[in-house]
């Protein structure tokens, strides 16, 4: 590839995806000094759609789906994306070039400005706490049945704001620890809510680059990017993801690590919307390459679903097709 002709990388237009992807073009540039790499932003569906929950407007490609078609379209020659917010199918032509080393993966509570609660139990009976998230809503139903989850949509900066508001609803937030980070909001988090309360989402916070698959220089460029325990690990979580079928409105949290002797540990929940089923394997195996961490993930969700995941699977998309049924009549009647 000519050093000349610069290589761009693209992502969403928000401020968070603009600080991740600024941190992989200069992770590649320090690699890669020979080269140039510009930036190139754009919106896409899931952030211009922000009348709808996310449960209702259901599969991640709502964040990735623009800015293939520009990858498709060689416009652009690589996408920066939350790992967590990639479909576990591609689109023909793309793949993952990388993976990144994970940070945090954690879940976080974030409370209102001036209140004196540290965590959810300290939290007073019908308390609104906002979250987008079913897979938060699911599990902390169990252990939490006397709050009131409610939908938050909006970029981090909305959704605090709407949160902070002297007269808002929300009286705490449930976020991702590593997106507060990564805007340097740290100092906002009043506690982190860990597996056995709340597993993570599969693919929370590592960030991952999608290329063209037939452009073997980009491939060959961006994987100096891999760390290696981060993508085994990813690579097990996403493959149990596929097989079960879910995405971003899928109630399904994870947990894994991969120890010094290549041991990888998953664990794998799904849990009913109302919180009163959940099922929950773990499964250790050593894996020193990724087909062996994706037949790892294989093989746990077979179990999740051979132990009766598969119903309340089936479950959660009669609510969700009852729930776009009706938000889409509410919508044509608001025209």
């Amino acid at each position: 590839m000519s050093s000349n002709k610069p290589i761009v990388l693209a992502s969403r237009a928000s401020k968070l995806a603009e600080i991740q992807t600024y941190m992989v073009r200069d992770a590649l540039q320090a690699k890669h000094p020979e080269l140039t790499f510009n930036v190139s932003l754009m919106s896409t569906e899931g952030d211009k759609n922000q009348s709808q929950a996310l449960y209702v407007l259901g599969g991640k490609s709502l964040w990735t789906k623009e800015l293939e078609v520009a990858l498709l379209q060689n416009e652009v020659d690589i996408l920066v994306h939350c790992l967590k917010d990639v479909p576990t199918i591609l689109p023909d032509g793309c793949e993952l070039g990388a993976v990144l080393e994970r940070e945090d993966p954690a879940d976080s509570l974030v409370v209102k400005q001036g209140q004196p609660y540290k965590t959810l139990g300290d939290l007073p009976a019908s308390s609104v706490v906002g979250t987008s998230s079913v897979r938060r809503v699911a599990q902390l139903k169990r252990n939490y049945p006397n709050l009131i989850f409610k939908d938050v949509r909006g970029n981090l900066n909305t959704r605090l704001t709407k949160l902070d508001a002297p007269d808002g609803e929300y009286i705490a937030l449930i976020l991702a620890k590593a997106g507060l980070v990564r805007l340097g909001w740290q100092d906002r988090i009043s506690s982190d809510i860990l597996p056995p309360d709340l597993y993570y989402a599969v693919g929370q916070a590592a960030l991952t680059v999608e290329i063209r698959s037939d452009d073997p220089e980009i491939a060959r460029i961006v994987s100096s990017l891999t760390h290696r325990p981060t993508d085994l690990c990813c690579r097990a979580e996403r493959a149990c993801l596929r097989v079960l079928e879910g995405g971003c409105s899928v109630p399904v949290g994870a947990t894994s690590s991969l120890d010094p002797d290549d041991n990888l540990s998953l664990t794998a929940t799904i849990t009913s919307l109302s919180g009163d089923r959940h099922i929950q394997h773990t499964l250790v195996k050593p894996v020193h390459d990724p087909s062996q961490a994706e037949a790892l993930g294989v093989e746990l969700a077979r179990l999740l679903i051979s132990s009766g995941g598969n119903e309340i699977l089936e479950d959660v998309a009669k609510d969700r097709a009852s729930r776009q049924e009706l938000s889409n009549k509410v919508l044509s009647s608001n025209k």
